[in-house]
């Protein structure tokens, strides 16, 4: 299943997309209120039952909304690839190194992402993120997939003079990434080792992975992360992106306004976003 936040005139649901359309799972299923209700066990089963039905709103009739509600997390795993570990001269890190986006730094699927005022070293990181349904503490390697969800597309957009001092400030500006624009549940990528990741610039391939070249494994980054903290259903956890940022090219190569770039991860789809400036 496609699952999805989305609005409908003013109205904001849940459901799931199909070729005819949304199916709002919360105007069925009474226990299903939000996102993370939905991808629990339980919230997928009872949209399970659903997919028969028709749709109750076209698809062109809502707005896709980003995966993410603001009660949730959003966990970023750096130097995850061993390409861009080589490109960016880093060591190979000892354990996943993790760092926070907030929600207001994510715009949703098909909307514009932003190039700060305070810079012009914008740059794009094309990313698999795991999507938790399950409240998750302390889980063992071996068990951690059966607490993903699902799996999603993400543009870790970087200011790069920011995040060479702080990656705090250079990962958090507003709306400088997205992510989206669904969530294709797990029972659908039984192995997320065999995605293919592409980020394209204004059509032009820029970066292009398997993701068996992670460094470290979804399972393990899931049970590290649940060391840490307790995941809780919706927690999403951008696992890094492979070479080609335009951090690392020469001449660099930053977003700008107007341009398009597009994350396409086979079995999920395509996250797409115009670049627009910041207005003061």
């Amino acid at each position: 299943m496609k699952l999805v936040r989305f609005s409908a005139g003013a109205t904001q649901s849940v459901g799931i997309l199909t070729e005819q359309g949304v199916i709002d799972v919360a105007r069925h299923a009474p226990r299903v209120r939000s996102l993370a209700d939905l991808l629990t066990p339980e919230g997928q089963a009872e949209a399970a039952t659903l997919k028969g039905r028709g749709p109750d709103h076209a698809r062109g009739d809502v707005r896709l909304l980003k995966p993410l509600e603001a009660h949730n997390r959003v966990f970023c795993i750096g130097i995850n690839y061993r390409d861009h570990a080589s490109e960016t001269g880093r060591d190979l890190p000892k354990r996943p190194s993790a760092f926070i986006r907030t929600h207001e730094s994510l715009s949703d699927p098909g909307q514009p992402i932003l190039r700060p005022v305070a810079s012009t070293s914008y740059d794009y990181e094309g990313e698999l993120v795991a999507v938790i349904g399950r409240r998750t503490h302390l889980v063992g390697e071996a068990d951690a997939l059966s607490h993903v969800a699902g799996y999603t597309c993400f543009n870790d957009g970087s200011v790069r003079d920011y995040q060479k001092f702080s990656v705090t400030a250079g990962k958090n500006f507003d709306r400088s990434g997205s992510c989206g624009p669904w969530i294709v549940t797990a029972d659908e990528i039984p192995d997320p080792t065999r995605l293919t990741l592409s980020t394209r610039l204004n059509g032009a391939e820029v970066q292009h992975s398997g993701t068996d070249m992670l460094i470290y494994s979804i399972p393990l980054i899931v049970s590290y992360l649940s060391e840490i903290t307790t995941l809780v259903p919706g927690d999403l956890i951008a696992t890094g992106t492979p070479a080609g940022v335009g951090s690392r090219r020469v001449p660099p190569l930053w977003m700008k306004h107007g341009d398009r770039v597009e994350v396409d991860i086979s079995g999920i789809g395509v996250l797409a976003n115009e670049v627009e400036d910041e207005r003061r």
